[in-house]
């Protein structure tokens, strides 16, 4: 097979498969579409749901797109302060981290979001197929908090045994979700419970918005602080605010074999929906 080729698999969507294999995301991709600077075998490609094959020759800008491996990515750790959002560019002209970060990583996405008042350790890449395994997986985050009360046993009863919660305290005042079920924590330590305000660390296999201020905002706990200190056993140590580092080797062999492992998950399931259906039409 031409290493200029589509990898061997399922199907891809256009925007997708270039927003993968090059430095453009999938909204620069429909636009490089639209214009009419995408070939697929020679010919120009406007169609958005065009599904990129493993035979098809895929070009942009005149010049051939090497499919990228997933073992070709680079994983970066960002030491996240306050006051900045995770996002390209912001409507309100806000800080975001792509103003901090260097430039050579502009083009790197984030693997989940630290609001705009949290910091801690924030993992982005190059890679947008790792970034969505990575953010779809329940690998361990560990927090930090500071909330303002104590610490009673219904909240601990709550991150023992999971809760479906219908309140919007804690969340975004534009968030439109009422209801959020919380999965029973992994994990947490109570290093301070007292009533004027209480420290806790919680380890969560979950990545939902503004999750842990809408679990203490049910029970009218306010977060004061919110620091994440490890995603998926990369942690943050010593790392100042602001600045970033690369995974260690090691970091990157066991992330390698996550991800391998969530390929075949998916690969098997895949195939058990496949023989489900054929069984049903028999």
């Amino acid at each position: 097979m031409s290493p200029y080729q589509a990898k061997a698999g399922s199907e891809t969507r256009l925007n997708k498969f270039l927003s993968h294999n090059t430095k453009y995301s999938r909204r620069e991709a429909d636009k490089l579409i639209e214009a009419g600077r995408v070939e697929v075998n020679g010919k120009v490609v406007t169609d958005f749901s065009y599904r990129v094959k493993p035979s098809d020759k895929v070009k942009l800008n005149g010049r051939y797109i090497k499919p990228k491996s997933m073992h070709e990515m680079t994983v970066i750790v960002y030491h996240k302060p306050k006051g900045e959002l995770v996002t390209k560019r912001d409507p309100k002209g806000r800080k975001t981290i792509y103003d901090t970060l260097p430039k050579k990583f502009s083009h790197f996405v984030p693997i989940g979001r630290l609001d705009f008042a949290s910091e801690g350790l924030l993992l982005l890449t190059d890679s947008p197929r790792v970034a969505d395994i990575l953010m779809r997986s329940n690998l361990e985050r560990v927090y930090n908090l500071k909330i303002r009360g104590s610490i009673t046993p219904a909240m601990e009863k709550a991150m023992q045994e999971g809760i479906k919660i219908r309140s919007k305290k804690g969340a975004h005042e534009k968030s439109k979700i009422e209801e959020m079920e919380f999965a029973p924590f992994f994990a947490y330590q109570i290093l301070k419970n007292e009533s004027n305000y209480s420290k806790i660390r919680v380890a969560i296999g979950e990545g939902k918005n503004r999750e842990l201020r809408r679990f203490f905002g049910y029970f009218d706990r306010e977060v004061l602080d919110l620091h994440r200190v490890s995603f998926g056993g990369i942690n943050l140590n010593n790392l100042p605010k602001g600045k970033t580092r690369f995974l260690t080797q090691k970091e990157y062999d066991d992330l390698h074999a996550f991800i391998k492992t969530q390929q075949e998950k998916a690969y098997l399931a895949k195939k058990e929906e496949k023989i489900h259906r054929e069984e049903s039409h028999d």
